[in-house]
């Protein structure tokens, strides 16, 4: 692929939009759905994060349509989530939300450069029980962070930690607000829960919200509101960048850069999976989403990625081009220019009640059996990656996991190398019991080399050793090393060794590591086992025959 084809993959065309002519009414009713869907969630992400409900809107707005045009699936709807909010609260908390935009740009460049590096199909390497680990995990901080919000105290001066911040909210909490608040809490839940039953047309977060906002207002409930929203977009403005800034705000960056382009990837390969509006470019997605974090940060807004339960939504209802996640965009800007007075009145306990909702919802007990009962070291893999994101952090709990997960394949495969001695085939001749031949299975690599040859080399009372490597399936320069000085160790006990069925693809790593110029003869390698036992055979004899 020339470099002319390869940038032209990262960019829009019109193939984007083969299919608009046929399906342009699925997909704005798609993009008003999803959009119905998204409003309480980029409200309460935005809340969630400490940058405020405006910077959760304006990132579903302004990044939703910018990924939507430059990302690289069909249908991912793109915005604030969950996981992101994770990582962002600590940061706003200790930076301030001024560093936002900031932190925006560098991630999105990142991405970016991710994207045209073509990075896009490391995700697959992730593996399994760490991405659901990393999902409960994900779901019991978001569920955590809403904490303070349901028992109505203030986030100011409660810890980075969501766990942490959760047990200092119930500590300051005091009657009657706590009551007011869980109150406004548990009917959000119900509704949304029960809303469905009822008018499935209509998304059951948004039934709750008007039910229990509606109710509030009319009953004058002491709750606090949503407060004051600005009723257009802000004026885009150059984040602030100098050194001390940048050298701060690097490792932050970093982290959300690698969260982004994790979540989206992960975003658009379920998509894939759940529809048949055409295979995903992960190169190009990053590049997209790259793109929507930088512009989202110029606009005020926070780093978005793929949002996964909204852009199943969008599938479900029928999406089949970008246009759907455009029009969803389009959806939540109507709201804030019509609707922003309406909207300001919401009760910050409802939108906590919502994303505690999401969270519980974000698990599910099926899959979480299917890890656990799996085999005990994914179990161990996904409950560690678990705990390690709620405690300490959303990338370190992934780095954890796939070292560990790592260590055990690396294990396995370690068990899956042994040395076999065999039988010489065909009818037994005198002098037999002075041949040993082995034969070496699995892979010869760093983890097992030194164990496997170590059982053959402690052989004793034999003239010579016949070595099948027929049935290596890897074999790595410490493998071959090792081989090397077992057949050195043995020929200088005066053994002869034996070389039978060297794979063509190890060949040339045996060379140039010396197994083959070990051999006391170019002669003792064979491809053939047959030939290999008669050698052997006449070594003995003349070592038998010798006064």
């Amino acid at each position: 692929m020339t470099t002319a084809t390869q940038l032209r993959s990262l960019l829009p065309g019109r193939i984007d939009y083969a299919q608009l002519r046929h399906s342009w009414r699925a997909d704005l009713l798609s993009g008003l759905t999803v959009g119905i869907v998204a409003l309480p969630l980029a409200l309460g992400f935005g809340v969630s994060s400490g940058a405020g409900a405006e910077a959760g809107l304006v990132t579903a707005i302004i990044a939703g349509v910018v990924a939507a045009v430059f990302g690289g699936s069909n249908v991912q709807v793109s915005g604030p989530t969950g996981a992101m909010v994770v990582v962002l609260a600590p940061i706003v908390k200790e930076y301030g939300t001024g560093a936002l935009g900031a932190v925006c740009v560098l991630a999105g460049i990142l991405v970016v450069l991710a994207g045209a590096l073509r990075l896009g199909r490391a995700v697959g390497l992730i593996p399994w029980p760490v991405i659901e680990g990393f999902t409960l995990g994900i779901a019991a901080t978001i569920f955590l962070q809403q904490v303070p919000q349901a028992v109505g105290t203030s986030s100011a001066g409660l810890s980075s930690n969501a766990a942490v911040a959760a047990a200092q909210a119930i500590g300051r909490a005091h009657l009657p607000t706590v009551l007011w608040a869980l109150a406004v809490v548990a009917a959000t839940a119900a509704i949304m829960l029960l809303a469905p039953k009822v008018i499935p047309a209509v998304p059951g977060s948004i039934v709750a919200i008007v039910v229990v906002s509606l109710l509030a207002v009319l009953l004058h409930l002491p709750v606090v509101e949503l407060g004051a929203l600005p009723a257009g977009l802000p004026a885009p403005r150059l984040p602030a960048f100098d050194l001390a800034t940048v050298s701060h705000l690097t490792l932050p960056a970093v982290t959300v850069a690698a969260l982004a382009a994790i979540e989206s990837l992960l975003s658009a390969r379920v998509a894939a999976s759940i529809s048949d509006t055409g295979p995903y470019n992960s190169d190009r997605e990053l590049v997209g989403q790259g793109l929507a974090s930088i512009v989202a940060g110029f606009f005020g807004g926070m780093p978005a990625t793929g949002a996964i339960a909204r852009t199943a939504v969008n599938v479900r209802s029928g999406a089949r081009t970008r246009v759907a996640a455009i029009v969803h965009a389009v959806v939540l800007l109507i709201i804030v220019l019509v609707a922003s007075r309406i909207v300001a009145s919401i009760p910050l306990a409802a939108l906590g009640g919502v994303l505690m909702v999401t969270a519980v919802r974000m698990v599910s007990l099926r899959t979480v059996r299917s890890v656990i009962g799996s085999s005990r070291a994914d179990a161990v893999v996904f409950c560690i990656t678990a705990v390690i994101t709620v405690s300490v952090d959303l990338i370190y709990a992934v780095g954890a996991g796939i070292v560990i997960a790592g260590v055990v394949a690396l294990r396995q495969l370690a068990r899956s190398a042994d040395a076999h001695r065999e039988g010489l085939p065909g009818s037994a001749v005198a002098g037999d019991e002075r041949i040993a031949l082995f034969r070496i299975d699995g892979a010869l690599f760093f983890g097992a080399a030194e164990r496997v040859l170590d059982e053959i080399s402690a052989i004793s009372d034999v003239d010579v050793v016949i070595l099948r490597l027929s049935q290596i399936r890897y074999l790595d320069a410490t493998g071959a090393q090792f081989l090397t000085e077992l057949v050195q160790r043995l020929e200088r006990r005066g053994v002869t060794v034996l070389v039978k069925g060297i794979q063509a693809q190890h060949l040339g790593l045996a060379e140039r590591v010396g197994v083959i110029g070990a051999l006391r003869h170019h002669r003792h390698l064979f491809d053939e086992l047959l030939p290999a036992v008669e050698h052997a055979r006449s070594h003995v004899a003349r070592a038998i025959a010798a006064p």
